[in-house]
């Protein structure tokens, strides 16, 4: 019984997560979702596109932590001026 229990938990937990492949897309899917929202412009929003296109950049060269790290950044400063 606590093994098909844990199967169970197993495969809920994967399924809520099979929307994204990886953390760093879902960072750069969400930073894109919040800046069609955002009424933010000049110099911060101008910082936050170059952090999410170096978050890019970082991505294709394969240095994903890196690029984690800068998109998670960016998107803290889009809710940081959304609030």
């Amino acid at each position: 019984m606590k093994s098909v229990l844990a199967a169970l938990l197993l495969c809920s937990a994967s399924l809520a997560f099979a929307h994204c492949p990886n953390a760093t897309v879902c960072e750069m899917k969400a930073i894109d979702s919040i800046m069609t929202d955002t009424k933010l412009q000049g110099e911060p929003l101008e910082k936050i596109k170059a952090l999410r296109a170096e978050g890019q950049k970082l991505y294709d060269e394969g240095r994903e932590s890196e690029a984690l790290r800068i998109l998670k950044e960016a998107r803290k400063m889009l809710k940081d001026a959304a609030s």
